[in-house]
């Protein structure tokens, strides 16, 4: 009996001294402040004042670049040669000239938001599928648009109007008829390339057709081919090349072209 009235006091004492061991290493430390909300609010910088565009007037936002105003083709030029833009300007828009081949800014581009408006005229039903008002608008001379007359006139559907050409098709189609002015706003984010030549980061680009999302932030492959596959191309900043195809029928008209910077 006095063996285990022993044993049981010195257990208590063990007990005793380690709770009172862990007493003494416990520290109070001080609460986390209590959150306002300002501490998640900052000032400054404040972003650059823009006055927006008005779509009744054509007006651009205050901080765009004019491509092409209604006058005339003074920031274009021929893609061929670099010498003047050939291409046909009146009555405040600008006709492609078939005979004249492409045209491009005479700036070159990295990210940006680019608005531009453009007309397939009325024509004859025997021009069908990729020969009904096509034309394009390649971001950074590189990656094409697909600019064609996709109102009731089916073709490969990574080649109409709103595609990224020959890659992916517009998740709608959102095509006005013949006559009528369409309107993309294309959101675009330039490539970013590895040492060896290869892509860190693949271009991507929002399309915006007649205010329809037609690409939502697609990432785009490579170049645009039209024989073959996409390839990956190194390239800096580029210009905006708009194209004159060489099919027979009549050529497309563009107006209030404009671009900001990102």
């Amino acid at each position: 009996m006095t063996r285990i009235i022993i044993k049981i006091s010195a257990m208590a004492l063990m007990l005793s001294m380690a709770v009172s061991s862990f007493a003494q290493e416990t520290k109070e430390y001080p609460q986390q402040e209590r959150m306002r909300p300002g501490m998640s609010e900052y000032w400054t910088p404040q972003p650059k004042i823009v006055t927006p565009g008005d779509q009744a007037t054509a007006a651009a936002p205050s901080d765009a670049i004019i491509l092409f105003n209604g006058k005339d083709l003074s920031a274009w030029e021929s893609a061929r040669d670099h010498s003047a833009a050939g291409w046909d300007v009146h009555d405040g828009i600008v006709t492609v000239n078939k005979r004249a081949g492409d045209i491009q800014t005479k700036e070159s581009f990295h990210n940006f938001q680019l608005h531009i408006e453009w007309c397939i005229p009325p024509m004859d039903e025997k021009f069908t599928s990729q020969a009904r008002g096509n034309s394009g608008v390649y971001l950074q001379n590189m990656y094409e648009v697909q600019v064609l007359d996709s109102y009731k006139n089916e073709t490969y559907v990574n080649g109409q109007a709103g595609s990224i050409y020959k890659q992916t098709p517009p998740l709608v189609n959102a095509m006005r008829a013949p006559g009528e002015w369409n309107v993309y706003d294309i959101i675009y984010t330039a490539p970013v390339f590895t040492e060896d030549g290869n892509y860190l980061y693949k271009p991507r680009v929002t399309v915006i057709h007649n205010g329809v999302v037609v690409q939502n932030n697609t990432e785009i492959i490579g170049t645009t081919e039209y024989i073959g596959f996409p390839k990956v191309k190194v390239h800096g900043d580029g210009p905006i090349l708009l194209q004159s195809h060489g099919d027979p029928s009549p050529g497309i008209s563009y107006r209030n072209i404009w671009i900001r910077r990102l």
